[in-house]
């Protein structure tokens, strides 16, 4: 008797049909969000520097603050001049030399008058009222800033004013304290001083006693 075949077909191998048939799908998919993402990027760097532009703000020049002695914040004197030739012999505080100094005294305060007029007309042309409110308080620190400035100066002024008078009335160049003669280049140094070095120096020690 014939043994009876086996009815049972031999399995197929099955064929990765379906996951070939998502593979591309996926591809295609992972394509569009990389397209995304790169012109996402894109868009990001082409709006930075558009936003930066509009943030920055050309720097403005702050006024230098000037002492009571006309000299500005990093110790240089405000204005120029030729310093006096001292003849052999001569007397001190003669013509030639009070005219000196009020040449001297007559430019600086030109040129003091000249800077306040300029804060006028920056702060009239600056007046901005910004929306945001850290320019606005950047804009009120430096308009503070200018007008201590011109305060100091305006007072400047005034004391230049007396000592100009002093010149015109012979008592220019002597000390108030002490009474010796303050020094041709000690008053080029500081044309307003109304003290020899000396005498100054004594003043701001006690001074320092007094406030330490």
């Amino acid at each position: 008797m014939a043994a009876k075949k086996s009815k049972t077909p031999a399995k197929k191998a099955k064929t990765p049909a379906k996951a070939k048939a998502k593979s591309p799908k996926k591809k295609a998919a992972a394509k569009a969000v990389a397209k995304k993402k790169a012109h996402a990027k894109a868009a990001a760097k082409a709006k930075a520097p558009a936003a930066k532009a509009r943030k920055a703000k050309p720097a403005k020049a702050k006024a230098q603050p000037t002492a009571a002695n006309g000299e500005t914040g990093d110790g240089s004197l405000t204005r120029s001049f030729e310093p006096y030739k001292i003849k052999k012999g001569e007397e001190y505080m003669n013509e030639d030399q009070r005219d000196h100094f009020r040449n001297i005294l007559n430019n600086w305060k030109l040129q003091l008058m000249q800077e306040v007029d300029r804060t006028v007309t920056h702060m009239r042309d600056e007046a901005t009222n910004y929306p945001d409110p850290s320019d606005r308080a950047s804009q009120e620190e430096e308009f503070s800033l200018e007008l201590k400035t011109r305060d100091r100066e305006r007072r400047l002024i005034k004391k230049i004013d007396s000592t100009l008078e002093m010149i015109s009335l012979d008592d220019y160049g002597f000390c108030e304290s002490c009474g010796i003669e303050i020094g041709i280049r000690r008053l080029e140094a500081r044309p307003t001083a109304t003290q020899c070095i000396d005498c100054k120096t004594l003043d701001e020690i006690k001074e320092r006693q007094t406030l330490g």
